[in-house]
């Protein structure tokens, strides 16, 4: 597994009851979690003064319950900065565990010894696109959500990256890699972390067991000569690391070679000392 364990600033600090306890920075939050199957004891005192809770619902989706809760605040990792707030269905706007991730394509972006273009799809609040560009990367970020992507600006802005070279799109992803490959525009390396289900602007839908297959293949049609790496992220129950080392090796390897390794990605726990599983991530690079 690939663990996430370079964080100051955030921690989970015990997990029990289908519950996580975090520390985000001076705050504290209760979020559900699907991984969490087993009933231990809370013994970490957190559990009583908590900042913030999510409540699932029986009927699906849930609400927040707060307790000095400010309605944004920041967190740090390394020389990045992230705009953090509660909002629907659980999230904060980041996902600490992709850290784990960040370090890997960034080393590879600063040992590259030349100019490198970034693709990021699915882009979210913009956690990769500003580890990418604080690396040295000029970013293509894409996401279907105007207001993810303006989100993402602010990271970037808070991060010292209001100047480097990132192009924001607000875009269907699959329907912009289209229009790249017919512009001839091409990419050192593409990020993606494809939701389970999805719509574009315009309605388009999004099932991830029936278009995560074709739109790999499609994205190798806007990879550069010599790309660098490919990174999928999947949140989805049931697509093993497994899967995305069958689909990043039959999709990229024939055509460019490299090689592929997939894993689940973790976080650990300070109350036990055990890793809670966080989803999983496939990597291609050419080295």
């Amino acid at each position: 597994m690939w663990v996430a364990d370079n964080w100051k600033e955030y921690e989970v600090l015990d997990c029990s009851k289908g519950e996580k306890l975090e520390r985000w920075g001076d705050y504290l939050l209760v979020r559900p979690d699907p991984q969490v199957l087993w009933d231990l004891p809370r013994k970490n005192p957190g559990w009583k003064k908590k900042n913030g809770h999510y409540h699932r619902s029986n009927k699906g989706g849930g609400e927040w319950e707060f307790f000095h809760l400010p309605e944004q605040w920041e967190i740090h990792y390394g020389e990045l900065t992230f705009h953090l707030k509660p909002f629907s269905f659980k999230h904060t706007g980041l996902f600490p565990e992709q850290a784990v991730n960040w370090d890997w394509f960034s080393g590879l972006i600063r040992q590259a010894g030349r100019p490198v273009k970034v693709l990021n799809l699915f882009a979210y609040t913009g956690g990769a696109t500003c580890a990418a560009a604080k690396a040295g990367a000029s970013v293509t970020h894409v996401d279907a959500s105007k207001g993810m992507v303006n989100w993402a600006k602010e990271n970037a802005k808070a991060s010292g990256l209001e100047e480097a070279p990132i192009r924001w799109i607000v875009d269907d992803c699959v329907k912009f890699v289209e229009r790249e490959i017919r512009r001839g525009n091409r990419y050192d390396a593409i990020i993606m972390d494809p939701p389970s289900y999805g719509r574009g602007p315009k309605g388009e839908i999004w099932k991830i067991e029936e278009k995560v297959h074709p739109f790999i293949r499609l994205c190798t049609q806007v990879l550069s000569e010599k790309p660098l790496f490919v990174l999928v992220n999947s949140y989805t129950t049931g697509l093993a690391p497994a899967v995305l080392t069958y689909m990043l090796s039959t999709e990229i390897v024939p055509k460019f070679g490299g090689r592929v390794e997939s894993q689940e990605i973790g976080l650990p726990v300070k109350e036990t000392g055990l890793i809670l599983p966080c989803g999983a991530a496939g990597r291609w690079s050419n080295g």
